[in-house]
């Protein structure tokens, strides 16, 4: 329950599908969310590197950490199945 209670803040999935690829600064990973507020990143940041999932890239920025990327890797079923149901509901 503690991970879903996580996962379920506003823009912490957001935060993980987006460093899925690799390292990102603070700033591109606020645009790549949407322009979500600093404060707001911040804290998701804090709880996801307090989690395990998310910790500080070499150089600068974030970036997954194993467990993390572990993480990412068990939203692929969810996005294939999103991507299936979006395309369902284009047919409608």
């Amino acid at each position: 329950m503690a991970l879903l209670d996580l996962l379920g803040r506003r823009w912490a999935l957001r935060v993980i599908w987006e460093l899925r690829d690799g390292a990102m600064t603070f700033r591109v990973l606020q645009e790549a969310c949407g322009g979500v507020s600093s404060s707001v990143l911040n804290d998701r940041l804090a709880e996801l590197r307090e989690a395990g999932i998310v910790a500080p890239a070499e150089g600068s920025g974030f970036e997954l950490t194993p467990e993390g990327r572990e993480l990412g890797r068990a939203y692929e079923p969810l996005d294939a199945w999103a991507q299936r149901w979006a395309r369902r509901r284009q047919r409608a």
